[in-house]
């Protein structure tokens, strides 16, 4: 008989853990078989907290031999055999933040503990040489070629990607620590290696140059994070009981599920995917809360969007070819391949003719939360007392007060003290576009900035406001703008009243000066 109370496996990346325990699971097993059986040297690169952990330890059960987790599985049919080979497993997501010294200490932890389980003596040798050594006696006293698994192999270097100095110190060190995976071809069975980033053929994979990188290849679209099919088929109970517990019907679920966690697309066509730490938090939780972001922002990425000089509206709508954004990170010369390996933004479309992919922010959950951390660097208040205004600001926009959502935005910005670099027509737009992007967890809402003034388009369940901004101008100027571009008529289909809002916005005093209100 089945439990009432669902175990979902949040944070919880041990593949036995999961089948003992009798927590929900997605059978991906199907692409374990295959991804084993078609190379042997494979690499994979998802987005943090895609399930890469946890399909890494997936590999691990299965080379281990471990028939009894398998059971109702794909796997089940597919495999016959069941061999036991010997398996190394390095997860070194352990190695964040460190120096020379800690990674050194770190390699030194992991390797003594399995050459304590081979019965060979601990010695304080090169990181390269103790492997070596490893993976010859593991075969020896096992008969058996050797399986090494290597869970986030760039994690010790992504804190450092933005110093030159210490990213060359720590990447010799974990070259070093992989170049046996080479020379010890003849005693190898499979090689498994995640990542988040791709770092080139010039460092890490210079060792490894016969690594087959499936992160973009089609059969292996969807495995990692949950796709619309598995959620309307293995998760079908949770999102009803979603429906229940929110009162709203089971279609209303899946368009908000949608909308918060979907659209990720690693190669074109792919299904639909979901990001799996946010789905299953949201089914945990029975609300749609923003889970991703929760589980910690980068800093790499804040300081790279400043090394760049990316501002924030400029993260999605970009066009490119695949060099350019599965580009190794060391030496991108934009922030694309970064924005994209990270799951900032994602493929939404492919144009086959040009060879070129549109990259574009997955959904509203990493939207309104990337605008969230990049909030602090253009408004000097509080962030939670942006967020309340922000919240504020909603409600009267939802109960179709516009002139009052205005006056609260007037008071709010002439609260903020006074910053130099806000001479500069650029900044208040980009304030702006954040400030409603940050809407967007309440209202739909489209943003643009093209050079010179903002064009914000809001949708209540009730109303189209089509909002223009200004600089220094008049609202009157603000409001020609929209009369030219023709908006009412451009939105006519959407079947809601258009309201126009012109705004200017006064660069002396800091905040908006006059608006008009055009029903």
């Amino acid at each position: 008989m089945e439990t009432l109370q669902r175990l979902y496996p949040i944070g919880i990346q041990t593949f036995s853990e999961i089948r003992e325990k009798n927590y929900l699971y997605i059978d991906k097993t199907e692409y374990v078989y295959r991804m084993t059986h078609f190379a042997k040297y494979v690499f994979l690169s998802r987005p943090r907290r895609f399930g890469k952990s946890l399909l890494t330890s997936t590999l691990h059960s299965y080379f281990s031999g471990r028939k009894d987790l398998f059971q109702g599985l794909a796997m089940e049919r597919l495999e016959k055999d069941w061999t036991e080979y010997p398996v190394l497993h390095f997860d070194m997501s352990m190695a964040k933040h460190v120096d020379k010294e800690r990674l050194e200490r770190l390699l030194d932890f992991m390797l003594s503990d399995y050459e304590r389980t081979f019965g060979l003596d601990t010695t304080a040798g090169d990181a390269n040489l103790r492997l070596t050594r490893l993976i010859k006696c593991a075969y020896e006293k096992t008969g058996r070629q050797v399986v090494v698994l290597i869970d986030e192999y760039d994690a010790p270097l992504l804190d450092v990607v933005h110093e030159k100095e210490n990213l060359g110190v720590l990447r010799n060190i974990m070259r070093n620590f992989y170049s046996p995976l080479k020379a010890c071809d003849p005693y190898l069975k499979y090689v498994f290696l995640t990542g988040i980033t791709k770092f080139s053929q010039l460092s890490i994979f210079s060792e490894l140059n016969n690594i087959k990188n499936i992160s973009m290849d089609e059969p292996y679209a969807a495995i990692c994070g949950i796709t619309e099919d598995e959620m309307l088929t293995q998760m079908k109970e949770d999102m009803e009981r979603l429906a229940a517990k929110l009162n709203i019907p089971s279609e209303e679920v899946l368009l908000k599920l949608k909308e918060n966690y979907d659209g990720y697309h690693f190669t074109y066509p792919s299904p639909d995917i979901y990001n799996p730490f946010s789905l299953l938090n949201a089914f945990a939780d029975g609300k749609f809360g923003s889970y991703w972001f929760g589980s910690g922002t980068p800093t790499y990425l804040i300081k790279m969007l400043e090394k760049f000089g990316v501002e924030p509206s400029e993260v999605g709508g970009k066009t490119a070819a695949v060099e350019d954004f599965d580009a190794p990170t060391e030496t991108m010369s934009s922030i694309t391949p970064l924005l994209y390996q990270s799951g900032y933004i994602t493929i939404k479309d492919y144009d086959s003719e040009l060879g070129l992919y549109t990259l574009d922010i997955p959904n509203k959950e990493v939207r309104v939360g990337l605008m969230r951390s990049l909030l602090p660097y253009y408004v000097s208040t509080p962030t939670e007392k942006t967020n309340t205004m922000v919240a504020y600001l909603s409600r009267d926009i939802r109960n179709d007060d516009m002139d009052s959502a205005l006056r609260r935005l007037q008071t709010f910005l002439s609260t903020i003290p006074y910053c130099d670099n806000t001479r500069y027509e650029g900044h208040y737009q980009q304030m702006f576009y954040i400030i409603f992007s940050l809407l967007g967890s309440f209202v739909d809402i489209e943003v643009r900035t093209p050079r010179g003034r903002v064009d914000v388009v809001l949708r209540t369940k009730t109303t189209l406001y089509v909002m223009e901004l200004k600089l220094d101008k008049t609202a009157g100027e603000a409001m020609e703008q929209i009369n030219l571009k023709n908006y009412p008529e451009r939105f006519a289909l959407c079947g809601l009243p258009v309201v126009k809002v012109a705004i200017n916005f006064d660069s002396e005093r800091c905040t908006i000066g006059e608006w008009i209100i055009e029903k």
